[in-house]
């Protein structure tokens, strides 16, 4: 597919860039997801909520900007590998923009404004991170159970939690969360287990939660593409800058056939990707075709290609692509994250079979 980006949109993609470059840049948020315990800077966090990105996915009579400026937004964020919960926190306004209550709204604003953390808590197992049976309960004015991966749980002021019943909204407690850290591959996330016993608001229940439950699923799967694509597409540039500096018997090390062919095997996952992410976008605003089926085509591509790019890249930049000075790694190990989480790449497949063996 060939798609190019609006006036609007392409002048979005340029600011957000030029944006991240001064104040995300990677040399700066390395010490930063690599040497606090947050892992992530609250100050750029406040400021992307004062700039209203945040909330771009709520409607747009209320300063949302749709699903492909979503996708501009996360893939400039995956090409600075920029950590922190920003996708996390964009899905969790969205939910509450369709929930209700005194609460739901209260919590909304303040969060699309960077003044609050709230993020979802969906998975109970340790052994994947996809959506299955809930076993949380929230009954008698007590919600309980435990959640596992919740993304910066740890930190967040309040939780959007499923339940059988259907969705909460817990607020931090004085004393903070009885939260216990999860080991990560990746320093740019923090998960947390979060044990529940205490008062919920129940925000939505029934066919109304599942339909958002369902949103939900379908536009992280889109960002967690968009963001994909970010992280193969400046792996990509890093490697190819490489092999044309590099010298070896006397040439640029870009000039040889066999590192030439894995470059251009890199160039057609990504271009292949881009094309993915953006359709699905597309159908996501426009209509047209099953934006379901299109958002898992695009991540269950995304992930395994941006692993073999990222890897890639690691290679391309020979005996220093591995070490931790170099920055490939930090890409390799956020497509590995990604790929695993909004859908693995398993359960993609198995809902793009479903969805045509159905139709």
């Amino acid at each position: 597919m060939q798609f190019t980006l609006d006036e609007d949109r392409a002048l979005l993609q340029r600011s957000t860039r030029e944006l991240l470059e001064k104040e995300g840049a990677l040399e700066t948020s390395r010490r930063v997801m690599e040497e606090t315990p947050e892992g992530f800077s609250r100050s750029l966090h406040a400021q992307l909520g004062e700039l209203g990105y945040l909330g771009v996915l709520l409607p747009e009579r209320e300063g949302g900007l749709g699903a492909i400026a979503f996708a501009v937004v996360l893939h400039e964020m995956g090409r600075v590998a920029l950590p922190g919960p920003f996708l996390e926190v964009a899905l969790a306004v969205r939910l509450l923009a369709g929930c209700d209550g005194d609460a739901a709204k209260r919590w909304r604003a303040k969060t699309a404004a960077g003044e609050a953390l709230v993020v979802i808590a969906r998975s109970e197992s340790l052994a994947s991170a996809d959506p299955a049976a809930v076993e949380a309960t929230c009954r008698g004015g007590r919600l309980r159970g435990t959640k596992h991966f919740v993304p910066f749980g740890a930190q967040a002021d309040a939780l959007l939690i499923e339940t059988r019943e259907g969705i909460a909204l817990v607020e931090r407690a004085a004393a903070g969360w009885d939260a216990t850290p999860l080991p990560t591959l990746d320093p740019a996330q923090r998960f947390a287990e979060i044990r529940l016993d205490g008062p919920p608001t129940l925000v939505a229940e029934g066919e109304r939660a599942a339909d958002l439950l369902a949103e939900n699923e379908r536009l992280g799967a889109l960002g967690a593409a968009a963001l994909l694509l970010g992280l193969m597409e400046r792996s990509l540039e890093t490697a190819v800058g490489y092999l044309q500096e590099r010298q070896a018997f006397g040439a640029p090390i870009a000039s040889f056939q066999a590192l030439q062919h894995r470059a251009a095997d890199c160039v057609l996952q990504t271009e292949s990707t881009r094309s993915a992410v953006y359709r699905a976008a597309a159908a996501e605003e426009q209509g047209g075709a099953d934006p379901a089926l299109l958002a898992a085509v695009a991540k269950a591509w995304a992930g395994p290609a941006a692993r073999l790019v990222c890897g890639e890249a690691i290679q391309l930049h020979g005996g220093v692509g591995f070490t931790w000075e170099y920055d490939p790694h930090l890409y390799l190990k956020r497509a590995k994250t990604l790929e695993l989480f909004y859908g693995s790449t398993r359960s993609q497949l198995e809902r793009v079979l479903r969805a045509k063996l159905a139709s």
